[in-house]
């Protein structure tokens, strides 16, 4: 069974509302507008609940947490040749493989 909890939660501020938005990454189409913070996250959480307990009980697929989720570490990005070639010459240039440039530059 799927805990609503575990989900990824993040409340930032709409201007465009002058509200605060709750928001769920699992679930983009969702959000609750709250003027307090706080307010904003019971808020989406609530509806994150109601959406799973719904989903489950018409038995349809529930999304998995991402913090569930395992990741091997591997992804493939596709780039234009040119870029290719420069990212190979600036790792060579500083000595180390391409995938150690591109991570280190991903993270800084």
């Amino acid at each position: 069974m799927i805990n609503p909890d575990h989900y990824t939660y993040r409340v930032t501020w709409s201007e465009e509302d002058g509200e605060y938005v709750g928001l769920c990454a699992e679930y983009p189409s969702l959000s609750h507008l709250a003027t307090i913070r706080g307010e904003a996250l019971e808020g989406i959480s609530a509806l994150v609940r109601d959406v799973v307990a719904d989903l489950a009980a018409n038995g349809e697929s529930v999304p998995e947490p991402l913090a569930e989720r395992h990741f091997s570490g591997k992804f493939m990005v596709r780039v234009p040749p040119e870029l290719h070639r420069s990212l190979v010459t600036r790792a060579a240039e500083e000595g180390v493989s391409l995938n150690r440039y591109v991570s280190a530059r991903l993270v800084g």
